[in-house]
């Protein structure tokens, strides 16, 4: 189950990390991508990688933001052991992500909307704090919520073909 959406924004740590996630979201827009945007902070609070959803821009469905941030973390630190860093980003990760998360041994995944249909990290189901995986990340969610959720949403509202199906993405969950 995910963690309860943090109380207090203004008083948040990871408001101004998610900030810089949402205009990375925002960079997805112009190639039709879904505006998912996602950062790593090394230890020291510094972004040493940023990636947004690039699966239309460059027909690689594996190029999820989180995905393009742990390569370019990667690089930047020069291994793959992202350990004493974190992944802050604007959607629950995939179970993909979640598994690409857990291998490379990020500590922390803070992250804004829930995606109870496709999340892997406690909504649907919760990968990166498996028991039986020999890594598992702590988990932030509901960091800036609302407006990761309301990025999202437009962006289907614009793109979706009237159905009368719900919205994939959804509004913070009350507590």
């Amino acid at each position: 189950m995910p963690s309860a959406p943090r109380p207090d924004p203004f008083r948040d740590p990871w408001v101004p990390a998610m900030r810089l996630a949402l205009a990375e979201a925002e960079l997805a827009l112009p190639s039709g991508d879904v505006p998912v945007g996602a950062v790593i902070l090394d230890p020291h609070g510094t972004v040493i990688g940023r990636g947004h959803n690039e699966r239309e821009a460059v027909g690689d469905p594996t190029a999820h933001a989180e995905v393009v941030a742990i390569r370019e973390a990667a690089r930047a630190v020069g291994e793959w052991r992202l350990s004493g860093c974190t992944l802050v980003v604007t959607l629950e990760p995939c179970t993909m992500c979640a598994g690409a998360i857990v291998l490379s041994r990020l500590d922390r995944v803070v992250y804004g909307a829930f995606d109870e249909k496709a999340g892997a990290a406690g909504s649907l189901w919760d990968v990166v704090r498996d028991r039986r995986l020999n890594h598992r990340p702590q988990v932030v969610s509901g960091v800036l919520a609302l407006d990761c959720a309301v990025a999202l949403t437009a962006f289907f509202d614009g793109h979706r073909v009237p159905t009368g199906e719900e919205p994939r993405v959804l509004a913070p969950k009350a507590v």
